[in-house]
């Protein structure tokens, strides 16, 4: 937290439970910086579909494949990036290599965790990005928030394995998202009462909050006002669900489980809204949306799919049925990554300019290129919003470039250059060019 900010509560003798409303006001931002960045790397499992997701050829993008059908809408502020792989190799499965390796761009560790047919292995060795940027901008005041990262998932089951971590503080260090959007009201106000009854975080700041209103401007005392509505707005529909519509199946330890939840669709709104809204906040400015996981057999019975969706991913190209169904499934998740982009784009940047699109990057992946392959080559990378200041509305091809060359040009973007990222021998050339 800034000067600026402990210096109004000081004066103000405010709760520590006013906090989170307060540490975003605009008037109260960070001292000294020159432009906030945000990014937000979303997941969704099992590979695409290349002939409905890829251009016929890099360029200017003009009409979209199917599945991205759902981010016309911003095609001018977006970027395919095709030709990009992991490289990275050493033991483990395509599916664990592809999950725990891609954010990491380093091997899995040794260990015990067995693979479909493949050498066992155990968690990643190194830091993903995320967290690396997480680190960097923490370190400096000016860029400091409260949680400095937050971690949110979609379906994402309760188990920890290779196949469903992505992100890692370290060697080692798996981080799980948080999958329940009561559990993350609670994780960002702190004061969620029993989930049976629900009262409002807001009961006991009314004091506070009218102080906080009388001694603030005119465009702060909007925000805030925006912020306690969205707050009550998810508490309402929070009090809709019952506890058992809430919580996800858990599955047992068999990777084919059926995971089946057809509030799924709610439940990724929710979080979004709570992304969007801890963001707008200043309470964070890295974050990511895991939907599912590597090897997810999730049942999308809202798309009237019954089928596992890693099964689906297996069937042969020629199986016209299973890739109707696919094609619906990642028609799906492109529907709540622009879902995701339209909020931010539809709110005001906190004390401006523009909106927190134009202060943020979206970036979409996958841990394969193609699930009934196991490919590693070509996997989907997608650039959505304008915070990293790259060249948007084209699509680019790389031709087999390492990944990590992506995670060199991402910290690049963010002021935090990196003489490597991952395993060094896959940093050649350094970050890719982009603007």
């Amino acid at each position: 937290m800034n000067r600026n900010r402990r210096q109004f509560l000081r004066d103000l003798g405010l709760s520590a439970g006013a906090l989170p409303f307060v540490a975003g006001l605009p008037s109260l931002g960070a001292v000294g910086e020159a432009r906030k960045q945000r990014l937000i790397i979303v997941f969704s499992p099992n590979g695409t579909l290349p002939g409905n997701f890829w251009p016929d050829q890099p360029g200017p993008l003009a009409t979209l494949r199917p599945i991205l059908e759902p981010l016309a809408p911003f095609k001018e502020r977006m970027l395919l990036l095709k030709g990009l792989a992991n490289r990275v190799g050493g033991d483990g499965d395509g599916h664990m290599r592809g999950m725990s390796c891609l954010l990491t761009g380093d091997k899995l560790l040794p260990g015990n965790i067995q693979g479909g047919s493949h050498t066992p292995a155990g968690w990643a060795s190194s830091i993903s990005i995320d967290q690396e940027l997480k680190n960097f901008l923490q370190g400096r005041e000016a860029t400091r928030t409260r949680f400095g990262s937050l971690e949110f998932g979609v379906a994402v089951p309760d188990r920890a394995d290779p196949w469903t971590r992505m992100v890692y503080a370290g060697s080692n260090k798996p981080v799980a998202p948080v999958d329940d959007p009561y559990q993350m009201l609670g994780k960002l106000y702190g004061s969620v009462q029993d989930k049976e009854t629900l009262g409002s975080i807001l009961d006991d700041l009314g004091d506070d909050l009218e102080t906080v209103a009388r001694r603030i401007s005119a465009e702060d005392r909007r925000f805030l006002e925006d912020h306690l509505a969205l707050v009550r707005s998810l508490e309402a529909e929070l009090q809709r669900e019952t506890t058992k519509d809430l919580v996800h199946p858990e599955p047992e330890l068999d990777p084919n489980i059926e995971l089946v939840n057809d509030n799924t669709p709610r439940i990724s709104r929710m979080q979004i809204d709570l992304l969007v809204n801890a963001m707008a906040n200043d309470m964070t400015r890295i974050a990511t949306l895991q939907f599912m996981r590597s090897v997810g057999q999730a049942r999308m019975r809202w798309l009237d799919i019954e089928e596992g969706h890693h099964s689906l991913s297996h069937e042969p190209d020629k199986n016209e049925e299973a890739q109707k169904k696919l094609l619906r499934i990642n028609h799906w998740f492109a529907g709540e990554v622009a879902h995701l982009a339209a909020r931010l784009r539809d709110t005001p940047e906190p004390g401006g300019p523009g909106s927190m699109l134009d202060h943020t990057t979206i970036l979409w992946t996958n841990e394969l290129g193609k699930g009934n392959s196991h490919s590693h080559h070509d996997i989907p990378f997608v650039l959505l919003g304008n915070g990293a200041g790259f060249r948007m509305g084209r699509s680019l091809d790389f031709g087999g470039t390492p990944h990590n060359r992506l995670w060199l040009t991402i910290a690049d973007a963010f002021g935090h250059h990196l003489g490597h990222f991952g395993q060094e021998s896959l940093c050649a050339g350094g970050p890719l060019d982009l603007a």
